[in-house]
């Protein structure tokens, strides 16, 4: 059933099939031959013995050979008041009759608003044939990854939530080995998007993660066609970005794991879409606006893209175009092309919420397309569970949903640099914003109420210092860091109970205090001693060992011992909102 052609064989439209039921106030689906007015749903009875119904008969498009599932029900107009003229008459006799009236023609509007409630409505809950085809394809059309334990099981966890967008750059599919190594069957981690979304739900931040980014990739754990599980080591010493995936057998949950050690927060779900989702959601989405200030075209020829200056709408081919080139940019680098695809990524956006959201039809035009070159974990891996993941988001306003790049500098190893390393000044500072829930715009309320709940950490009585057992891992400090440390503590605050563990398994962004809740008095002490922000203190669940000592990890905001550690502050790093149009005349 191709968009196109969604209506039934007769030319009936789908949404004249939604009729209002009086006695319930509610819209249903009414296929053809099913009664008008069926009778409301009435108390269960226990079954009994009696004659088998006829089952219905089977619509097409339908997998399988059971019964359709029963009309779904949408919310409609609240039912008229006691009293009311409901349009139906008493005859007297006990029963009620249906008030013969004139059939009123539906405005396009109305038409369009059942639709919405109709069509997507079922999509969301499954019932009617048609909405169970639509469910059933969107299903199918997803590919999921068993990543093992990275990653959350629920859609949508508690507190802040991270999903990981991994462009990947395989060249499979028609027209795509103009963009490069045919050869790549598996792809890399090319076009990357941290997506957080704040714990209250009212902002977000969409940072890239440029594919030339010198990391450590760890060691990871991935599954096999077969069941069995491999660990894979992790680099030597710092490695591509982009390797973390595909290289060396690498899955996607060796990318979110990347990711967790660069941005120091964890990862709950990845979406990795190929170069065909690129063509096919530009189209579905009926074009994507886009501005140049100069015209752009394609120089080494192997993509057709000549644009002039000035307003384009892209889709399909030119779209793809569009995303991987680099020709004509300020510096033909990956960070420009990046800030291109942010602009691209923003449009779509919007037009997504401005002109999709409205067209249940052009809805289940993205919604096919975009499941059809969709990778996920199984904890988002079902038409329902995007579904609801996808309508969380929506809330969002565009002008709360900030774009950046995480801040970069040239690698300083390398004499004509090729690659980049993570800014020492403005890296930190943006990924302890993106750890302490931070809004990137002016969300006034979500602000205040992270520093209240921030400060209310600090509110509390301390222990003694000898009462305090403390770990000191350097994870990003000054060499020694951890040991200058440990000695100030032990001769000149009197923290007996504290050890030097050495490295960190990971460095972190910001210094930070790790502790059971049963520890909060020692660890306020400890952050009066050594003048940690509140934003350091990082309380453990219910189930944190209060037996083991807390855990100190220094980062490269720690000067040195008896220094108070900064609390973080906004950065300008270039970073646009999602409202904002590249057309902006």
């Amino acid at each position: 059933m191709d968009a196109p052609s969604r209506g039934q064989a007769d030319g009936t439209d789908p949404a004249d099939q939604w009729v209002l039921n009086p006695k319930t106030g509610d819209y249903e689906l009414r296929l053809n031959g099913s009664p008008e007015h069926p009778a409301a749903p009435g108390p269960r009875r226990a079954s009994r013995p009696g004659p088998a119904a006829p089952g219905p008969a089977r619509v097409p498009g339908q997998r399988g050979h059971g019964t359709a599932p029963a009309p779904a029900r949408v919310p409609g107009p609240t039912p008229a008041p006691d009293g009311a003229d409901d349009g139906d008459d008493a005859d007297g006799s006990g029963h009620r009759r249906r008030r013969q009236q004139k059939p009123k023609r539906r405005s396009g509007r109305r038409k369009a608003l059942m639709w919405t409630g109709g069509a997507l409505g079922l999509v969301l809950v499954g019932g009617s044939a048609f909405a169970y085809y639509w469910y059933d394809r969107l299903n199918g059309n997803i590919n999921t990854v068993d990543i093992g334990d990275a990653g959350s099981d629920k859609v949508l966890a508690e507190g802040p939530v991270n999903i990981l967008v991994i462009g990947n750059d395989v060249r499979t599919g028609k027209g795509n080995e103009a963009y490069g190594d045919r050869d790549n069957v598996t792809g890399h981690a090319d076009t990357t998007l941290l997506f957080h979304v704040a714990e209250d739900r009212t902002n977000a931040t969409v940072m890239s993660i440029p594919r030339d980014l010198m990391t450590q990739i760890p060691e990871c754990e991935t599954k096999r066609s077969d069941g069995s599980t491999e660990v894979i080591p992790g680099s030597a010493g710092p490695t591509k970005f982009n390797e973390s995936f595909g290289v060396n057998g690498r899955d996607p949950g060796c990318t979110m794991r990347t990711v967790e050690t660069i941005a120091g927060v964890e990862v709950d779900h990845f979406m990795m879409f190929d170069f065909n989702a690129v063509k096919t959601l530009s189209t579905a989405v009926g074009g994507v606006e886009v501005c140049l200030e100069k015209p752009l075209k394609d120089l080494d020829g192997g993509t057709k893209l000549d644009l002039p200056a000035g307003k384009s709408t892209l889709e399909g081919e030119e779209a793809l175009s569009f995303l991987r080139n680099r020709h004509g940019l300020e510096n033909e680098s990956d960070l420009d092309r990046i800030k291109m695809q942010q602009a691209f990524v923003a449009s779509m956006i919007r037009q997504l919420k401005e002109d999709t959201l409205d067209s249940p039809s052009k809805m289940l035009d993205v919604a096919d397309a975009a499941t059809k070159s969709l990778t996920v974990d199984q904890g988002i891996g079902s038409a329902r569970k995007l579904l609801t993941l996808a309508r969380e988001l929506t809330k969002i306003n565009l002008k709360n949903i900030t774009m950046m790049t995480l801040p970069v500098i040239d690698n300083p190893a390398e004499p004509t640099p090729v690659t980049v390393v993570l800014d020492p000044v403005k890296g930190p500072q943006v990924l302890g914003m993106l750890q302490d829930d931070v809004s990137f715009t002016e969300v006034k309320k979500k602000e205040k109420a992270a520093k209240d709940k921030q400060a209310a950490l600090l509110e509390g009585p301390r222990a003694e210092a000898s009462a305090v057992r403390v770990d000191v891992y350097n994870g990003g400090g000054p060499q020694g860091a951890a040991q200058e440390t440990l000695t100030w503590l032990r001769t000149s605050e009197g923290v007996s109970e504290s050890a030097n563990r050495g490295n960190a398994p990971a460095e972190v962004a910001r210094t930070r205090l790790e502790y059971a809740p049963d520890q909060a008095d020692q660890a306020r002490k400890l952050a009066d001693l050594m003048g940690l922000p509140a934003s350091a203190l990082k309380p453990g669940g219910e189930d944190s060992d209060a037996a083991q000592p807390m855990t100190l990890t220094l980062g490269p905001d720690f000067e040195g011992a008896g220094v108070p550690v900064a609390a973080p502050k906004k950065v300008d790093v270039g970073q646009s909102r999602a409202d904002e149009r590249m057309c902006k005349k």
